[in-house]
């Protein structure tokens, strides 16, 4: 799964560790989920939605293979 946290993150001009802080998590995860590493659990992908007012739908985006399986 893509995300566009780093480019909505960099946007604000927000840190890692700050946008970890705002979302209750480590800057290593923060580092995970932008390098897509690691894929959100869904109430973590809810709080990231919040924290930059918009949609889960308008952030994350399934990669091709996603949709095969």
């Amino acid at each position: 799964m893509r995300n566009d946290i780093k480019a909505l993150r960099t946007d604000r001009r927000w840190s890692q560790a700050e946008l970890g802080t705002a979302l209750g998590v480590s800057r290593q995860t923060v580092i995970a989920i932008e390098n897509d590493k690691y894929d959100p659990s869904l109430p973590l992908a809810f709080r990231i939605a919040a924290v930059f007012g918009s949609s889960i739908e308008t952030i994350f985006h399934p990669d091709d293979e996603d949709l095969s399986a």
